[in-house]
């Protein structure tokens, strides 16, 4: 049992530092908010001091004699999806190379919620990276004319922004599945407030017209695994042959809805996902997808973020382009030559009962 009788441990103060070292105060004060105005051995007398005694600074306490906190805010669209790991890994580590502190803000693919969230939030932190915002454009420069912001995948005018050469990838996609001889691609749409979601139907637009092959969209669906079987419920009532979802999660779902319904991925489709997370390469088949340098999104955000809070102009007129790939896996192969084969298979299963809707 606790010992209720012992009185609780005295919280080392910044004047039992400075006692110790034999310094003032406030050279404790400075060693820690402003070492370069503090003689060099001095600062690490008073640092090993302090680590000796188990002095921590209040990083709220010292805003108030330096306007910092050393923190700065990720928002991202929603925690559950295994997009945001690389990227908010990519973002720690930036910033702890920068000796910041992350907090992490889940907005639930809700701009009512992100908003709240970055409100209170705002007063706390130095800076804040916005990853797939839900806000709209104009909430998004209010933040910004109060903190410094970087916007993660989206292009924003005035607002400093890192982003994925989608339009590239979405065309290799395009390419990849006319050279297996589809010509056909359904595009299964992610969230309407996504920014990369109408950027990559209109290239999928683009790229269907500058290579012959027709395109069509459904949608739009969750972006996750359950919203990818809702659409291959759909996609089963308008067989196609090749499928681009907006992204990995979807794409996975698509999969295992075709497959429970007997719809065999490539054989009678192909599949085509975006992001390329860790289970694009653990699912069976193997999913073929646009590759995103995740780690290097929340990197690069963090990055050119921290230069703005040290002083730095944030815009440069046009926004960071990030590099993307096509991973060919198993989910996609040669159209099936076969007469009509696949528009009968979905057919005859359009009126078999889905084992999902079934479900607790």
């Amino acid at each position: 049992m606790p010992d209720h009788t012992r009185p609780p441990e005295k919280r080392v103060t910044i004047y039992d530092v400075a006692a110790e070292a034999d310094v003032s105060p406030s050279t404790v004060s400075r060693a820690f908010s402003r070492p370069s105005r503090v003689n060099s051995e001095t600062a690490d007398r008073i640092r090993r001091v302090a680590e000796r005694l188990g002095y921590r600074t209040n990083p709220l306490a010292r805003a108030l004699t330096t306007s910092r906190t050393r923190m700065i805010a990720l928002v991202i669209a929603d925690i559950t999806n295994p997009v945001y790991a690389e990227i908010v890994r990519g973002a720690q580590e930036a910033a702890t190379d920068g000796e910041y502190t992350t907090v992490l803000i889940d907005a639930q693919e809700s701009d009512r919620l992100e908003r709240a969230a970055v409100e209170r939030t705002m007063s706390t932190v130095d800076g804040i990276v916005l990853a797939s915002s839900r806000m709209s454009d104009s909430a998004i420069r209010m933040v910004a004319k109060q903190r410094p912001v970087v916007v993660l995948n989206r292009a924003l005018a005035d607002v400093p922004c890192v982003v994925t050469d989608d339009p590239r990838g979405v065309r290799r996609a395009a390419e990849h599945l006319g050279e297996l001889g589809h010509d056909h691609i359904t595009y299964v749409a992610g969230p309407q407030a996504s920014w990369p979601n109408g950027i990559r139907w209109r290239s999928l637009l683009e790229a269907g017209m500058e290579l012959e092959i027709k395109v069509r969209q459904i949608g739009p669906f969750s972006p996750t695994m359950a919203g990818g079987e809702r659409a291959a419920r759909e996609l089963c009532a308008r067989p196609a042959t090749a499928v681009l979802a907006f992204n990995d999660q979807m794409a996975i779902g698509i999969i295992r809805g075709l497959s429970r319904m007997g719809v065999n991925v490539p054989g009678d489709v192909s599949v085509v996902g975006f992001d390329n997370i860790l289970a694009a390469d653990i699912v069976t088949p193997g999913l073929t997808t646009v590759a995103a340098p995740l780690y290097a999104e929340g990197s690069a955000a963090t990055r050119h973020l921290l230069t703005m809070i040290a002083g730095a102009p944030g815009h440069t007129g046009r926004p960071m382009v990030l590099p993307v790939r096509l991973v060919v896996r198993d989910s996609t192969a040669t159209r099936n030559p076969g007469p009509g084969r696949a528009r009968r298979q979905w057919a005859r299963n359009r009126s078999a009962p889905d084992p999902a809707a079934h479900r607790p």
